[in-house]
């Protein structure tokens, strides 16, 4: 070593170890420099090759709509050309710019591939892989919600048709409550037919106009409050069947119980249809720039204003704080005439109201599973009002999936709870599911040997 020394330092001076330091300091220095613009180039490289990538599958996409235009691939991290996706956002217009940013490269590396759960948020100025290559799973309903919408549909069908027919059929049925039972059921038909389909059509991220989403939403909100009306109807009538038993009858006609489902579809659709007059979200898109197709959502179309003040406060909260009113003075009723002592003039009452009771349980619970069903989406219509940046993925599905269940759970309520559509139920069962024409012709026999048993009582007694 000391004879290196004249070499390394030929004017003599002494072994400097801080001035070595320094020098190795530098000289990694510039080896990480290199590094890292190695790695630069590399994140460039990949940022162009993800771009590239997101083009061809918008091509893909739009060859499947009658453009099949290809992009051309990146030269050396250059703006990446190629048509435009109009149904997904498949990256930044200015793909240049987006590559010179190695934040963005970061981003790209680090994403992973599998889309998270919960909603992902966008940067100022441009999207996330996540954001862009995954927006439309992210956001598609799973499969169990589809599979439970389509039985719920099929269900709600089945047995609310079979509400309507045991009313028709069964003499004792055709009362005036049962004509707003027939109304309630022909609302939930309607929504197993009609709502719940173009519900997963919708939820699967359908394109179409303006007004024809609004439609759809506006015959969901027809039909809910054409339900509400006619729970309000049926307490109404219950009221007063145990407020004026004597008058009853004479009061509340048939005539007047049609014209009173009337009055309530009428205003159903007043109050259901007031969208389509203005009161949406039409403003809102234009203003945004957006193109004359829309994804079809509710809350889309729908003002999340009306939807709560009009719709929550005015059409659905006061019916239900008024229908929970009457029935608990329709209970304070009955049970005051059950209570009361009968002297030997008096007939007993025990009879006519312990089957009002019955009957008041029965519909007092099918008010309460509506409540249960339709107030968790009301409430998460208020959340995403005075709280737009909560997130609520995932409960939407659960509140709509309770909203459309409440429609197949009447029919078993009735079946479960009131003895007469037991009856009739079992009854269309037996005659035109079950048995078929052995039934009738076993009735048939029946009815004979009825007859030949009085004629032989009758020529006996003689």
């Amino acid at each position: 070593m000391e004879a290196l020394l004249p070499r390394l330092y030929p004017h003599g001076h002494r072994l400097d170890w801080a001035c070595l330091q320094r020098e190795r300091g530098r000289r990694d220095e510039n080896v990480g420099k290199r590094i890292s613009r190695a790695r630069e180039g590399e994140e460039k490289e990949k940022a162009a090759d993800f771009v590239y990538t997101r083009r061809r599958t918008c091509a893909r996409r739009m060859a499947l709509s009658g453009n099949s235009t290809q992009p051309s691939p990146p030269q050396n991290g250059s703006a990446v050309s190629g048509p435009t996706c109009a149904t997904v956002a498949c990256f930044p217009q200015k793909a240049g710019e987006a590559l010179r940013l190695p934040i963005l490269a970061l981003a790209i590396r680090q994403q992973p591939l599998h889309p998270r759960r919960a909603p992902l948020k966008k940067s100022k100025g441009y999207s996330t892989v996540a954001f862009v290559d995954f927006a439309r799973m992210t956001n598609d309903p799973p499969a169990l919600y589809l599979g439970m919408e389509a039985l719920i549909a099929l269900s709600s069908v089945i047995g609310n048709v079979m509400v309507v027919w045991a009313v028709r059929m069964n003499r004792s049925l055709q009362d005036t409550t049962f004509y707003f039972i027939v109304s309630l059921a022909s609302a939930d038909i309607a929504v197993g037919a009609l709502v719940i389909p173009l519900a997963i059509t919708i939820s699967i991220g359908l394109k179409t106009y303006f007004y024809s989403c609004l439609l759809v939403a506006c015959t969901v909100l027809v039909l809910t409050q054409s339900s509400i009306l006619a729970l309000l109807a049926i307490a109404i009538d219950r009221y007063l069947r145990v407020k004026i038993p004597l008058s009853y009858k004479r009061l509340v006609t048939p005539k007047r119980a049609g014209t009173a489902v009337v009055i309530c579809w009428t205003v159903a659709f007043v109050v259901g249809l007031t969208p389509m007059l203005g009161w949406n979200n039409l403003d809102k898109l234009k203003g945004a720039n957006r193109s004359s197709l829309i994804t079809c959502e509710f809350e889309t179309v729908i003002s999340m204003e009306y939807m709560v003040y009009f719709n929550f406060f005015g059409w659905v909260l006061p019916p239900l704080v008024f229908m929970l009113l009457i029935y608990a003075e329709i209970f304070y009723m009955i049970h005051k005439q059950l209570n009361r002592k009968v002297t030997t003039s008096q007939a007993d009452p025990r009879r006519y109201y312990g089957k009002e009771l019955k009957l008041a349980k029965s519909l007092a619970l099918v008010l309460f599973l509506f409540a249960v069903s339709w107030l968790p989406l009301h409430v998460l219509n208020c959340v995403t009002l005075f709280c737009p940046e909560a997130e609520k993925m995932n409960l939407i599905y659960v509140a709509i999936l309770l909203s459309h269940g409440n429609s197949a759970v009447n029919p078993v309520v009735y079946a479960f709870r009131i003895k007469k559509f037991r009856s009739a139920f079992l009854k269309i069962w037996e005659q035109y599911v079950c048995c078929r024409g052995g039934w009738r012709q076993a009735d048939r026999d029946a009815q004979r040997r009825d007859c030949k048993e009085r004629r032989l009582r009758h020529n006996f007694d003689l």
